[in-house]
């Protein structure tokens, strides 16, 4: 059976969402949009660098700051919560199956939330990893 509704989870993350914001002075900044349906996410890093090496640098600190639906809010608060204190290799690997599976299922309709919020994060990481701090 498709889900047509959203999960208490969902719900929760877009009432009371967890990390919104902005970072003064992020080391990275992530922003992607989806033209079809307008949804706009940006998110920021604060990353704590291992100077040996830097896939073992940690998220310290991340935000979101997003406009579009409540599917888009939640993923995007959602990717926040599972980015958080990971490596940047561990990061990366964040997929949207990931995010939705968090949040309990998103209705299939909505799964592009949870894919712009895997690829705004990832945006975010390939800034920092080639030195540019907005992507």
């Amino acid at each position: 059976m498709k889900q047509t509704h959203y999960s208490k989870e969902v719900i929760n993350h877009f009432t009371n969402p967890k990390n919104r914001g902005e970072i003064r002075n992020p080391d990275a900044v992530g922003i992607l949009g989806n033209p079809i349906c307008g949804d706009v996410m940006k998110v920021y890093l604060k990353i704590k660098e291992d100077k040996k090496d830097r896939q073992n640098s940690i998220i310290k600190d991340i935000k979101f700051q997003t406009m579009g639906c409540a599917a888009a809010i939640a993923t995007s608060s959602m990717i926040t919560e599972l980015a958080k204190g990971k490596t940047i290799k561990q990061a990366k690997k964040i997929s949207n199956k990931d995010i939705a599976k968090a949040l309990k299922g998103l209705p299939p309709i909505k799964m592009h939330c949870s894919n712009l919020a895997a690829d705004c994060l990832r945006e975010a990481i390939g800034g920092w990893e080639s030195g540019s701090i907005l992507c």
